[in-house]
């Protein structure tokens, strides 16, 4: 007999069944299991490390010291330059000449007095400028609001949309960005205040004789710098126009001395009286051809960029989205828009075969020479293809590149347009394109290169009644007599080469810009195949160049510029046209041209910079404020150092055939 023996099991009937101890194994380990992770949990885990990291870096940011960004900047680039403000403190100098400030397109806040049930709790709110929260929220009410009346060009019916008044109006776009913030600080380091800075905000959506009809802008501006000269001890005012604000500034001075009703009634010496000088930023004197592109095809070459980026989704029919439709229908009532289309025609801008740029070298290498007039602008020789820049529009990199003789043109001035174009949703954002048809679209492409000349012909025919309203306003050519009765009509008045300076040989008028930036000068398009699309065509962005010298990017020629405006549209009447007595300065009016050599910003903690010469960020450059705040205190041309010249503004000026 063994000594161990094996213990029987208990009765069956008292131990568990296998399911029973299953069952009871699982109810045990579920205590001590990790629940499931939801995608629920994860998205609020994710929310709320997003809100803490915020709150954290808020924190931070609360806490630091006002000093510690300087502090930190200083350490990486050196001691900042003082402030221009306090700079001109230290030397002496104190508030003399009233300044106005005259905005451009776009950068004057916009608010609402009367609107649509859509737009209900907005009355008085920014509507443009400011957070643009609007934009987000409701956007087809903002665009019907911003948009004006097709045929009349002015308030749609129930809606009025007007200029924010003051300095306000235009210190900062956006909250944090800047653009006439930085000078008006800067001149309050040397007692001016509101009483000797008065911002002429005005709707800048409209032409600039229907600011006068619909707000009497013009007058109140008259008026105000009547009462600030005569408050000032009779000293004459500074204008500083900006953009688009420069070519208003010219109509201004046109409208103030001609005679009522058209005109201000201010009589024939009223600028000689009240203006010491005139210091245009960024002017546009001779238009964009950017312009040509928003009105053509409602895209520039960042837009253009990103729809290549995302093909179809600015202008698809997908959620009713049409992003690009919806700019163009809104832009082209905007007759303000039509005061920037190209000026001057091939006298200015150059045909088939020939540009005042011709030989310009974009290789981005930063211009350190001064140079004054008379001396070259463009000294190296480029390895690269010259560049036919005359030739605003082309269809095709081919085209862009022919010798004129090897384009055959067809022109499509009397093509019959067509039938309507395919996608019948496009009806649902109106633009002129829905009334050309297949058959007027194909006459365009065949054409094949527009000039100066032939750009007008084609906005014409693609928007005839958006130009219709524009030619009541706005001209393009060049006065062969200045004397003719007929360029007394205020829609001459915005066009420098339709117009002489007021007789105020005391004068002075600055062009001050900014240079080294490549600056959009003309495209290359094609023609949009796509069914979804109701704009018919578009910047042709593979058409690209990797040399770093080529000035050919994404479907867009470059050239010398401040990155809106090329030199040649801001510097040519300064450097040639109003230069000495000419018939389109006959009193002899100084005029002085004053360019900055772009530098951006060295890192993130300098902000938009210092330096800058790009079309909008130039209003924080010291020594642009530096040249204003001198002349405002009693300077002129020759204290500035009379002309600073970095590009080849004078050579191509010489280039072009203007009679004098």
């Amino acid at each position: 007999m063994p000594l161990f023996q094996r213990k029987k099991p208990p009765p069956s009937e008292d131990l568990p069944d296998d399911d029973d101890t299953q069952n009871k194994s699982k109810n045990r380990k579920k205590p001590s299991g990790k629940a499931k992770w939801s995608c629920v949990d994860s998205c609020c885990w994710f929310i709320g490390c997003v809100c803490l990291t915020w709150w954290f870096l808020l924190f931070l940011y609360n806490a630091m010291p006002a000093s510690f960004p300087q502090y930190v900047t200083e350490a990486i680039t050196g001691p900042l330059p003082d402030p221009p403000g306090v700079k001109l403190k230290k030397e002496g100098l104190r508030a003399k000449h009233p300044v106005v400030f005259i905005p451009g397109i776009v950068t004057g806040g916009l608010e609402l007095w009367e609107g649509k049930q859509c737009a209900d709790g907005l009355f008085r709110k920014r509507l443009w400028g400011g957070t643009f929260g609007e934009v987000y929220k409701r956007p087809l009410c903002w665009v019907e609001h911003m948009s004006l009346d097709n045929e009349t060009g002015l308030d749609p019916a129930g809606i009025r949309i007007r200029a924010v008044s003051g300095l306000v109006a235009a210190d900062y776009f956006a909250p944090g960005y800047f653009v006439w913030a930085v000078l008006i600080a800067n001149l309050a380091h040397i007692g001016y205040e509101e009483k000797n800075m008065y911002m002429a905000a005005y709707d800048w959506r409209l032409s600039f004789q229907n600011t006068e009809v619909r707000d009497q802008t013009l007058s109140r501006m008259k008026s105000n710098i009547e009462l600030m000269v005569s408050t000032n001890g009779g000293k004459k005012a500074v204008i500083v126009p900006h953009s688009m604000g420069v070519l208003y500034f010219l109509h201004f001075m046109k409208w103030v001395e001609a005679p009522a009703p058209m005109g201000g009634g201010g009589g024939p010496d009223w600028c000689a009286k009240h203006i010491k000088a005139v210091m245009n930023i960024g002017g546009p004197f001779l238009g964009v051809p950017k312009a040509v592109a928003g009105l053509f095809s409602a895209e520039a070459k960042d837009v253009a960029v990103a729809r290549a980026i995302a093909p179809g989704f600015l202008d698809t029919d997908i959620f009713r989205l049409q992003t690009l439709q919806h700019v163009m229908r809104m832009t082209r009532t905007w007759d303000s828009t039509m005061s920037m289309i190209p000026k001057g025609g091939d006298t200015i801008w150059g045909g088939l075969d020939w540009s005042p740029e011709k030989g310009h070298i974009c290789s981005g290498k930063k211009k350190s020479s001064n140079k004054t007039r008379g001396e070259a602008g463009e000294n190296s020789v480029s390895k690269t293809k010259p560049v036919n820049y005359g030739r605003i529009i082309s269809f095709g990199k081919d085209v862009a590149e022919a010798a004129p003789s090897e384009i055959e043109n067809i022109d499509f001035r009397g093509a019959v347009k067509g039938q309507s174009i395919p996608n019948n949703t496009c009806r649902d954002v109106w633009t002129e394109y829905h009334d050309m048809g297949i058959g007027g679209i194909k006459a365009i492409a065949e054409y094949k290169v527009y000039t100066a000349d032939a750009v007008i012909d084609l906005l014409h025919y693609v928007a005839p009644k958006m130009m219709a309203r524009g030619a009541a306003h706005f001209s393009y050519g060049i006065a062969d007599d200045l004397d003719d009765p007929k360029y007394e009509h205020h829609r001459h008045w915005s066009n420098p080469l339709e117009t002489k300076l007021p007789n105020a040989p005391e004068m002075e008028i600055y062009s001050l810009y900014g240079v080294g930036i490549p600056t959009e000068r003309s495209y290359i398009y094609k023609l949009n195949q796509s069914p979804d699309s109701c704009i018919p065509f578009h910047i042709f962005t593979s058409a690209h160049e990797e040399d770093k010298e080529s000035c050919l990017k994404a479907g867009v020629y470059n050239v010398d510029g401040d990155e809106t405006v090329p030199v040649l549209s801001a510097g040519f009447m300064c450097a040639k046209a109003w230069r000495g007595k000419t018939r389109f300065n006959p009193s002899g009016i100084k005029t002085y041209i004053r360019e900055y050599n772009h530098s951006p910003p060295a890192n993130l903690l300098e902000g938009r910079g210092t330096q800058s010469g790009a079309h909008v960020d130039i209003m924080g450059n010291f020594a642009l404020i530096e040249d204003i705040m001198r002349v405002a205190t009693g300077g002129n041309g020759s204290d500035l150092g009379h002309d600073q010249v970095h590009s080849g503004i004078f050579e191509w000026s010489e280039r072009i055939d203007l009679k004098l």
